[in-house]
């Protein structure tokens, strides 16, 4: 074979070992473009872990790729009304899914959702996306509705306590005004001094029982708790009203049941019937009568106050226990009431291990009914110290 014929064969093998070469790495480049837009394109599986990864998240948790698919989502995420057969639904997340997207940089935004997918009512969401890929959006969201709601009845409770101390603080101011425009008048000067001294009273009232419901709200608020006779806690609260009652010929009828004890703070329970026997007395009409009875079944106690007031709608009865609620606005500013005697029963009773309800019916009257654990068993300590269990 002639050396021109070799050199040729030469050259030949060298350019076909390098097509060789770059058909390898071609190769190579297409199947990691591959595996990478797999990875990003990916829509059934996730392969890196993802899932199991979401199931371990405790907070609303969402993967969802450009067609608003979920790829994997927290239960916590589930139980909100956003996701639907599989997919992003809720037009407010929709938006945030496209524009992290659209921008790829974090979008954070503060948005309503509803609660269920037939529910009227929302809850207030700090949602969070942010792109993980070509194809995957990662959405956290926060429940802010707590939060929220405290806001509003902090704002609400500042409003009313301004409201209920400027009313009575003008007065006095006034008053103070007129008592020195009388002074050469015994009369007017008694009459002034007579009202000036009511409106302080109101005044001084409304300071205690705030700072009460400060108290009762606090943790560890009663501490002092006692096995407690129901029949002495009721006859304690009623004595307080009697006077009061006989003056609008009202009779309190006060029922009683033997050996029933409940583990209570004495003061503060009898705080929380008197405050019950008052608004029975204040809203009950001349010549009527406030029952005020006493039952148990095992384990349980409940206390009850009826009166045969003007009653209340459903709507005003789902509010009554709140800070400085009046059902009746003009009869509790002439009778003295300051709005917050029920919302320190509920606390009281809360406080307690109990709870508090109310039946009502407009031109019937109401009944607010305390439900408190019964003190079952006694016994006397080593120390001669009488001790209960609930």
């Amino acid at each position: 074979m002639s050396d021109s014929l070799v050199v040729l064969w030469i050259v030949l093998g060298a350019i076909a070992g390098a097509l060789i070469c770059l058909l390898v790495l071609w190769g190579v480049q297409l199947r990691k473009r591959e595996a990478r837009v797999t990875r990003d394109n990916e829509t059934t599986d996730l392969t890196w872990g993802i899932v199991d990864t979401f199931a371990m998240i405790d907070i609303p948790t969402v993967l969802v790729d450009q067609q608003m698919n979920v790829k994997a989502a927290s239960e916590a995420a589930l139980s909100l009304a956003m996701l639907g057969a599989g997919r992003v639904t809720a037009p407010e997340l929709v938006s945030i899914v496209k524009e992290a997207f659209a921008s790829g940089e974090a979008v954070s935004r503060d948005i309503e959702l509803a609660r269920g997918p037939f529910a009227e009512t929302t809850i207030a969401v700090e949602v969070r996306a942010a792109r993980m890929s070509n194809n995957l959006v990662l959405i956290f969201m926060a429940d802010r509705s707590d939060y929220q709601r405290l806001e509003e009845v902090r704002r609400d409770f500042i409003a009313n306590i301004s409201h209920e101390l400027k009313t009575p603080i003008g007065a006095i101011s006034l008053l103070a005004e007129a008592l020195l425009e009388a002074s050469d008048d015994p009369e007017m000067v008694r009459k002034f001094s007579l009202r000036l001294g009511g409106e302080a009273e109101r005044l001084a009232g409304i300071t205690r029982e705030i700072i009460e419901l400060s108290r009762l709200q606090a943790d560890g608020a009663i501490t002092e708790f006692q096995p407690i006779e129901v029949n002495a806690v009721v006859a304690q609260a009623v004595d307080q009203h009697r006077i009061f009652a006989a003056s609008k010929g009202i009779d309190i009828v006060a029922a009683k049941s033997d050996n029933v004890r409940v583990l209570a703070d004495e003061a503060r329970l009898v705080l929380a019937i008197s405050n019950l026997v008052s608004n029975a007395v204040q809203y009950s009409p001349d010549g009527s009568r406030v029952g005020v009875g006493i039952s148990h079944t095992e384990g349980e106690v409940e206390i009850s106050v009826t009166d045969q007031g003007i009653g209340m709608t459903k709507e005003e009865s789902e509010r009554v226990f709140e800070r400085f609620y009046r059902t009746d606005q003009a009869r509790s500013r002439t009778t003295g009431g300051t709005g917050l005697g029920l919302s320190i029963v509920k606390h009281i009773v809360a406080n307690h291990g109990g709870d508090i309800r109310v039946w009502t019916k407009q031109g019937r009257g109401s009944t607010f009914t305390i439900r408190l654990p019964e003190v079952r068993e006694s016994h006397v300590s080593d120390s001669g110290e009488e001790q209960s269990v609930a």
